[in-house]
């Protein structure tokens, strides 16, 4: 892989990587506990808190896995071994790393796989 498309990878890779860390910040507020004081909030209030506080979780483990992979593909590129397939070491398809940066294998073993995002 030429070294400007693996540049234009790790700065793409990079701002990814920033931007989960900033909104990271701005919602940690979203996931601490629910205040149970029944005298300050309402009942259907406290449940929509702790919806909320619910979904702010989710959406927290999903950005965690998210960083992961993307320190994973950074740890790939200063290896040498970004864009090349796991399982079978076959260049995967520029295309296919288009549409996710962190993408670990080819086509053909994700399929074989079963995990074609």
């Amino acid at each position: 892989m030429k070294p400007d498309t693996l540049g234009g990878y790790r700065q793409r890779l990079l701002n990814k990587q920033t931007e989960l860390l900033e909104s990271e910040q701005q919602t940690q507020d979203d996931t601490r506990p629910v205040e149970l004081d029944q005298s300050s909030v309402g009942r259907l209030s406290r449940m929509d808190a702790m919806q909320r506080q619910e979904m702010a979780q989710e959406s927290a483990r999903r950005r965690k896995k998210r960083l992961i992979d993307i320190e994973r593909a950074l740890l790939r590129l200063e290896q040498g071994e970004y864009g090349y397939c796991n399982a079978c070491d076959e260049l995967i398809n520029p295309r296919r790393l288009e549409t996710d940066l962190t993408i670990t294998l080819c086509i053909d073993c994700a399929e074989t796989a079963g995990r074609t995002p």
